[in-house]
């Protein structure tokens, strides 16, 4: 097979890398975006809080915004990475479907991974009636009986933030310890504090009803709220030698401000970066990013042209 040839690889087709790759299109930059077509809300209904598009079906905002990158002559391709490395001045990238591209630059938008605790039925519902993202889904469980899933230390200030979209508050600590004035804050505005472990879900028909405890009795619950933690989607990545920031919540890729990476060449932006950013958050940061990116082409290539003219 032969290999494509790009000025600019965008790896990652969700709100991020379609905004940078619209905006560098519209830069009269050669644009290929690489997307998997795993989107992290895929199984949301809607999407919530997206000025002038709110409650739009998340994988219709996609669509539209393929189609406005490829209006511009960008193109988009439907693979997965498999392998990428710096290659004299390029990158060379290898999709598994066995497809080469050659770039002179990257962008990495390629999302994170929510990582949910190991529950019997909890996957399944996950992103209908259990969710993570008070912003997200907040005003549609709002005054319903919510239940909050401890997965880490920020879990109890999670339950608190949903005190404001509901006088029904459950916090289920499930065997973490957490500091007595944070429990003493939940207790002041009304939320229960279980004593006991959650130990699967009680779902009827196609509705959470309630969460099963491990003295098998079941608390009554509407919403079931999980702060997952989150892995940066970089898989094929490794020969590039980024810089990988873990912690306890989350991994993420490093980069700056601008979204320069630790490896010259290579960008960054969106969720892979900071998975707490929402949709809009991520399509500006992926727009701010590709003209910080085409401003630095820009003058590179003014440098060149000058260095060539004295030589």
């Amino acid at each position: 097979m032969s290999t494509m040839h790009t000025e600019i690889l965008v790896i990652g087709g969700g709100p991020a890398g379609l905004s940078a790759a619209l905006t560098l299109s519209r830069a009269r930059r050669d644009v290929v975006v690489l997307d998997s077509g795993e989107p992290r809300n895929a199984p949301a209904q809607r999407a919530h809080g997206l000025l002038g598009l709110e409650g739009i079906r998340p994988l219709d905002l996609l669509a539209r915004g393929r189609e406005e990158v490829t209006s511009y002559g960008g193109r988009i391709i439907h693979d997965r990475v498999a392998h990428a490395q710096a290659d004299d001045g390029a990158f060379q990238v290898e999709a598994e479907s066995g497809r080469r591209i050659q770039a002179g630059t990257l962008l990495i938008a390629t999302g994170t991974r929510d990582i949910l605790p190991d529950l019997p039925g909890l996957a399944e519902r996950w992103g209908r009636d259990v969710i993570h993202c008070p912003y997200c889904h907040g005003w549609e469980i709002r005054d319903q009986r919510i239940g909050v899933l401890a997965t880490g230390p920020m879990s109890a200030m999670q339950a608190l933030m949903f005190g404001q979209w509901s006088p029904q508050v459950q916090f289920y600590p499930q065997g973490l310890d957490y500091p007595a004035d944070q429990l003493a804050k939940l207790t002041a505005t009304g939320i229960t504090i279980a004593d006991r472990r959650v130990t699967g879900l009680a779902v009827q028909g196609d509705a959470l009803t309630g969460v099963v405890l491990d003295d098998t009795r079941v608390n009554p619950l509407d919403a079931l709220v999980v702060p997952a933690t989150t892995r940066a989607r970089l898989d094929g990545l490794d020969g590039l030698g980024l810089q990988i920031e873990e912690s306890e919540a989350a991994t993420t890729l490093v980069a700056d401000a601008a979204g320069h990476t630790s490896v010259p060449g290579v960008w960054a932006a969106g969720n892979v970066v900071n998975p707490a950013m929402q949709i809009s958050e991520a399509a500006a940061n992926g727009a701010r990013v590709a003209m910080t990116l085409n401003t630095e082409l820009i003058f590179q290539h003014a440098e060149n042209k000058t260095q060539e003219s004295v030589s």
